[in-house]
């Protein structure tokens, strides 16, 4: 080989093994910037930031296990204030009104759509005039396996549907058979009158809920199966915070930080308000529960609670998904929704 040639073969090798070195200086930046970040967000100074992250994985179901490498079950409660929330629900003598409460719109078919925007998400609000056509659904394979919003709404024949309560993740107690499957409602499951689940088997346990009565009024707020029963409640799922009760906020003193949202709520007229935001996404980021709250009150909500979020926020109307559900594999299997007949 004539020297030219292995002057050019060396300048080759030359500039492969700098790149070489300088990928490989640039994976390891990356790496180490990744976990000195993680590190400073789970054990640094920084409370609100910290805060909103453990609060955005605490939303979702499927990744809880994230901070519960890092932190305890007793500090993700003190850092969320789960436990604060629920104590101080428990405490509260505000009920809903449903005196209030004055159904106009009987036998109107009519649903009203639109686009819900804050700084940081972008949502979607569809207004149901006739709020006894809203009822509870849930997966025909109970304790074994959900399904997906859109499913469930087709097989009740409905013309709309938001993904509704909470369920448990097996992983989280060391059972992974049915690991993000959403065939295990958590706390109350109530369909056409019937208790379809109460995993914690006891009638006057009360836990945050929303109910929907036979004249089709809401309740949310603290309720037990008792509680619901002699309110003439026919479809009810448990989830929460409550957002606002007879016209007025309620304070939220849990720490949900940034996510998708699902929220139900009701005007005077007794129209129903679906709200779901889309999150984690670069057009739209997700919402505090403050803000859903406020869109609540904008829309007139007089009783509005929040639902289960995160991956499984999904809103299904006239045969489509309307928003985007953050899941990689798109809609989520959830034990439960609220639909409306069509």
């Amino acid at each position: 080989m004539s020297d030219s040639k292995l002057e050019k073969e060396g300048k080759r090798k030359n500039k492969f093994s700098k790149l070489k070195y300088s990928m490989g200086f640039l994976l390891f930046e990356i790496i180490f910037t990744s976990i000195t970040l993680v590190f400073i967000v789970f054990y640094g100074p920084f409370l609100n930031i910290k805060k909103t992250v453990v609060g955005a994985f605490m939303t979702s179901g499927r990744h809880q296990y994230v901070a519960k490498w890092f932190l305890s079950d007793a500090d993700i409660n003190k850092l969320t204030n789960t436990d604060l929330a629920h104590q101080k629900l428990s405490e509260s003598t505000e009920k809903v009104n449903v005196d209030q409460i004055n159904v106009e719109h009987k036998n109107d078919s009519d649903i009203e759509r639109y686009d819900v925007d804050g700084k940081k998400f972008k949502g979607y609000m569809l207004i149901i005039h006739d709020p006894t056509r809203v009822k509870v659904g849930y997966t025909k394979n109970l304790g074994k396996e959900g399904q997906c919003t859109s499913v469930i709404a087709q097989e009740n024949n409905a013309i709309a549907a938001i993904n509704g309560g909470g369920f448990s993740d097996e992983s989280s107690s060391g059972n992974s058979k049915y690991t993000g499957t959403g065939g295990n409602p958590i706390g109350i499951l109530m369909s056409k009158g019937r208790v379809i689940s109460n995993n914690s088997g006891n009638l006057s346990q009360k836990v945050p809920t929303m109910g929907i009565d036979v004249d089709g009024k809401l309740l949310v707020g603290n309720y037990s199966i008792e509680d619901l029963k002699s309110s003439n409640v026919t479809d009810a799922i448990s989830f929460g915070p409550v957002l606002v009760i007879n016209g007025k906020p309620q304070p939220i003193t849990e720490e949900g930080g940034i996510a998708p949202r699902t929220a139900i709520g009701q005007r005077k007229d007794g129209a129903i308000l679906l709200l779901v935001i889309d999150g984690r996404q670069l057009k739209s980021a997700g919402a505090t529960y403050e803000d859903v709250r406020t869109a609540m009150l904008q829309y007139g909500a007089v009783n509005a609670i929040n639902l289960d979020g995160g991956s499984s926020t999904t809103m299904y109307y006239n045969g489509d998904v309307i928003n985007n559900p953050c899941d990689a594999v798109g809609e989520r299997y959830v034990p439960s929704v609220v639909y409306v007949e069509n």
